[in-house]
């Protein structure tokens, strides 16, 4: 009976059965906790990126490496290593009539260092290059350590700045990616993404059009452009898509003024159509003169100027 009046009685407190959860149920959880804390948050982000670089270890997440290439012949050998393309082994032919482009390869491979002098028969050299005319010498350049899209962003935060990043889609051309990588380092971008098919990457041809500035301007390869597109929407990131039929003119976008990645589509296709649909705005490059499309690099850096311009 003593039970029952219990169960029935109006008195505050723990009741039969409910192990005082009740009560405690309506307790607060605390204070907010503070945002370097909060798992997803921007100042989350640069603070562990701070604590990386503290403790000298670099980020986990890679993009992954392309395969090693070679450079076969004597001009485009020349030429490679006079604009600081990496390379690891120079390879000459045994018994090679030596020139002026011989003895120059020769001289500036001994003057970098790092990179291996390796004789070999002509049969070798052909074997290596499936008979390609590689005139006595051939250049390996060792496979591309992209980053990941995360890291990009991770970096931006790192030095207190807004993510200024350039992702290309359909983009074939090695000269396009090298002339966008050079124009994110002349104005202030953290890098570009590319995808991992279809798509141009990080070749001795991108190096020498990029001038040296790929030594210091991260390239990131994305498994699936559009959900790395959408993971940097997630991040408070605004996704600009360039497009001849974009809804916003260039100089009318407020939105370059903060953090931005600017898709630039391929020349003859512009953006396909679920990147197109990922971008948060539409945008044309006004062009008086009436020209019907500008190439990835020149279109890349018209509108990284203007990012560039409103940010100072």
């Amino acid at each position: 009976m003593a039970a029952n009046n219990r169960r029935m009685s109006g008195k505050k407190g723990a009741q039969v059965g409910s192990g005082g959860k009740r009560r405690r149920s309506l307790e607060g959880k605390g204070p907010t906790p503070p945002a370097e804390m909060r798992k997803g948050h921007a100042k989350q982000r640069a603070a562990a990126a701070k604590a990386r670089r503290a403790q000298g270890r670099t980020p986990q997440r890679r993009g992954g490496k392309a395969a090693s290439e070679l450079v076969v012949g004597r001009n485009p050998v020349v030429e490679a290593l006079r604009e600081g393309v990496p390379a690891s082994t120079l390879y000459v032919q045994q018994f090679i009539d030596s020139d002026e482009r011989v003895r120059e390869a020769l001289q500036l491979a001994a003057e970098r260092g790092g990179i291996n002098l390796m004789e070999a028969p002509r049969p070798e050299l052909d074997r290596m290059t499936n008979g390609l005319n590689h005139q006595g010498l051939v250049l390996q350049v060792p496979p591309y350590e992209y980053a990941h899209p995360e890291d990009l962003a991770d970096a931006a935060a790192d030095e207190g700045e807004d993510p200024l990043i350039v992702a290309l889609d359909g983009v074939t051309d090695p000269r396009n990616l090298g002339a966008v990588v050079r124009s994110v380092a002349a104005f202030g971008g953290h890098g570009v993404v590319v995808p991992e098919r279809r798509a141009a990457g990080m070749t001795a041809g991108a190096w020498k059009t990029s001038a040296g500035t790929a030594a210091r301007t991260p390239v990131a390869r994305a498994t699936n452009l559009t959900r790395a597109l959408e993971a940097y929407k997630k991040a408070g990131i605004v996704v600009v898509g360039l497009a001849a039929d974009g809804d916003v003119e260039l100089g009318e976008l407020d939105a370059l003024g903060g953090p931005v990645a600017i898709v630039v589509g391929s020349e003859g296709k512009g953006l396909s159509r679920l990147v197109g649909e990922t971008c948060d705005f539409r945008v044309r490059i006004p062009m008086p003169g009436g020209a019907e499309s500008l190439n990835a690099g020149v279109a890349a850096g018209i509108v990284l100027y203007e990012a560039a311009r409103r940010r100072s």
